[in-house]
């Protein structure tokens, strides 16, 4: 009896976890659709994505004695600059509602903090998935027309752009993983820290400020140790197709420490979730 009736309180505490969990999901997917700012920064974020990667593909020129260029790296290279964006709309999605106090509605519709924390990722997740899938193929898209005038051809090496090209697909898969590991490491600094301008800067500090260090030390050792945890050079080494033995790391290991990151990012912002009044 004892063990039928452990079951029972089991399968209710997991139908009542599913259904608050739902309801967080709904209640979060309808705050970041009916918020048009939030809209505008996706679209701002494949917009610019697009741009800078087209830019770079149409100023660099492989010469007829041939060049050592990424051309599928250089196609994606507005991942560079779209990732701060993407940044700034997971921060925003978060620190929004600690600024109107809303925070306080939703912890107590679902009062399991933790739930609410895992809807806003699952929500987080899904839309940058689908706006960095669509920032990424059109980069190539570009690149793969564009590129080819400027000396990227068969005859120096370089086959059109391609999906089907191992490498390429594994740049592009990687790139748009790349934008959502960096959207959770908003989500979960803005949650730490609640409030917006010092989230963002904390958030936008560790991608670009690494390189920056990177370059002032001078030991060449010490510098691929820095980059081998940079979390933006690590992550973006995902998108390099050649002379991968020269890489500080490789790129699925060097994703995996952005993931890392991003992982410990969302650890201390649930435990403070957890721990402090809304």
């Amino acid at each position: 009896m004892s063990l039928l009736r452990s079951a029972r309180l089991t399968s209710t505490a997991d139908g009542a976890w599913r259904g608050d969990f739902g309801r967080a999901l709904r209640a979060e997917w309808a705050k970041l659709r009916t918020a048009g700012d939030m809209g505008r920064l996706l679209l701002l974020a494949v917009a610019l994505t697009v741009a800078v990667g087209c830019g770079t593909a149409k100023a660099v020129k492989c010469p007829d004695a041939g060049c050592s260029q990424d051309a599928v790296k250089l196609a994606l290279t507005g991942v560079t600059v779209g990732q701060a964006v993407i940044a700034v709309f997971a921060v925003l999605a978060v620190s929004g509602e600690y600024g109107t106090g809303m925070i306080r509605t939703t912890l107590t519709a679902v009062p399991n903090r933790l739930t609410v924390l895992t809807a806003k990722a699952t929500v987080l997740t899904t839309v940058v998935l689908i706006s960095g899938t669509a920032a990424v193929l059109a980069s190539l898209l570009a690149g793969r027309y564009i590129l080819p005038g400027n000396g990227f051809t068969e005859a120096h090496g370089y086959a059109p752009l391609s999906l089907a090209d191992g490498p390429t697909l594994r740049a592009a898969v990687g790139s748009v993983l790349y934008l959502v590991l960096i959207a959770l490491i908003g989500l979960g600094v803005a949650t730490a820290v609640r409030e917006a301008a010092t989230a963002i800067g904390i958030v936008l500090g560790l991608l670009y400020l690494f390189p920056v260090v990177t370059q002032v030390v001078n030991d060449p050792e010490w510098q691929r140790h820095l980059q081998q945890i940079s979390p933006m050079t690590a992550g973006l080494a995902v998108q390099a197709t050649v002379h991968l033995h020269e890489l500080p790391i490789g790129p699925w290991a060097g994703l995996g420490v952005l993931a890392t990151w991003a992982t410990a990012a969302l650890l201390v912002g649930s435990l403070l979730l957890h721990r402090r009044d809304a």
